[in-house]
């Protein structure tokens, strides 16, 4: 019986080879097959469950987590101090240009010759709402203020309050426009150049206005190729080109410079002249030369005609006393013969 036995165990060992070496495979590959195929389903039933949740309840996946954080990390931060004298009663101001979404700390520093200044009670506002400082030392406090758009900007006030009374005033804004203060001057049928520009600063885009009565025009280019001709020479510069240049160009003019934080104008005037109109003082000064000598002329021959009458009288009176001197001698002749 042990041998039948031996025997039967020694076939099935010889099966158990062939197989696996029909398969290609060890037992410890067989084992190793089963854990992946069952890793592989567990991985699938928890691919399943999550497609089911977010099937349930939809929200922000991974990828725009990430891209939140990376633009977070992206924005940058500024810091502005103002330095308050220890005056009574002062007031010191800044202004801050902003273009972009920008994290700004802003922070009022005592003087430290006012140092012995003690017990202040310090309040930042922004309006009437009241902003707690973040940050504080003896001599100085600070807001952090997150600017995201344009409803951050304005004026941000730190008020000290003690034996003296100081102020600090951040003025937060979008860059100013900086344009020619004198209107610009052009011909009829000439070209006119307006230019605006914000140096320093850089526009998302540029859109010029014209005034007509009270509204405010914008001036297409690609409708009107043959007027206007707008070109940026960069993100910071425009120009304003309009051709043959009519009466009814005259006026007034906008540019206005587009941020991520809002947008800002400025104002230009275009006056339109005539070419007559530059000849005139030339036409008043030729007329005034003329004028001039024309009375020359006049009181040259008024004065040559005076001269000549009196040297009209003067051979009068010469031939009358001549004639009167050969009277006198005819008498005399006349009494000789007598």
């Amino acid at each position: 019986m042990l041998a039948a036995f031996a025997g039967k165990c020694l076939g099935r060992l010889l099966l158990l080879c062939l197989y696996l070496s029909l398969l290609g495979g060890s037992p410890a590959a067989m084992t190793m097959t089963t854990q992946d195929a069952s890793s592989q389903s567990q991985a699938n039933s928890l691919t399943n469950m999550k497609n089911g949740l977010n099937e349930s309840f939809p929200g922000p996946n991974l990828a725009t987590k990430e891209s939140r954080q990376t633009s977070n990390q992206s924005v940058t931060s500024v810091q502005y101090e103002l330095l308050l004298p220890g005056a009574s009663d002062t007031s010191v101001e800044t202004t801050i240009s902003l273009e972009k979404v920008v994290e700004v700390e802003l922070t009022c520093i005592l003087d430290k010759e006012y140092s012995y200044l003690k017990s202040f009670q310090v309040t930042w506002r922004r309006g009437n709402e009241t902003i707690s400082h973040t940050n504080k030392t003896d001599n100085s406090w600070s807001i952090k203020v997150s600017v995201s758009d344009s409803s951050k900007l304005g004026s941000y006030n730190c008020t000290l309050k003690g034996e003296k009374q100081l102020s600090g005033i951040f003025h937060l804004q979008v860059p100013k426009i900086e344009r020619k203060g004198k209107p610009t001057i052009s011909y009829l049928r000439d070209t006119a150049v307006m230019t605006c520009e914000c140096p320093g600063y850089t526009a998302i885009s540029w859109t010029w206005y014209m005034t007509n009565g009270s509204k405010q025009i914008v001036i297409n280019e690609s409708l009107l190729a043959d007027r206007y001709v707008i070109s940026k020479k960069s993100a910071s510069i425009t120009h304003l080109k309009i051709l043959k240049v009519t009466k009814e160009d005259g006026g007034e003019y906008w540019c206005e410079a587009t941020f991520e934080l809002g947008k800002s104008k400025g104002r230009l005037e275009l006056k339109v002249l005539s070419f007559m109109v530059p000849l005139k003082p030339f036409i008043a000064i030729v007329i005034e030369v003329v004028i001039f000598v024309a009375l020359i002329v006049c009181y040259e021959i008024y004065s040559t005609k005076v001269k000549h009458k009196e040297a009209e009288k003067e051979f009068d009176q010469i031939e009358h006393l001549k004639s009167e001197d050969g009277g006198l001698e005819s008498s005399e002749a006349r009494q000789r013969r007598v």
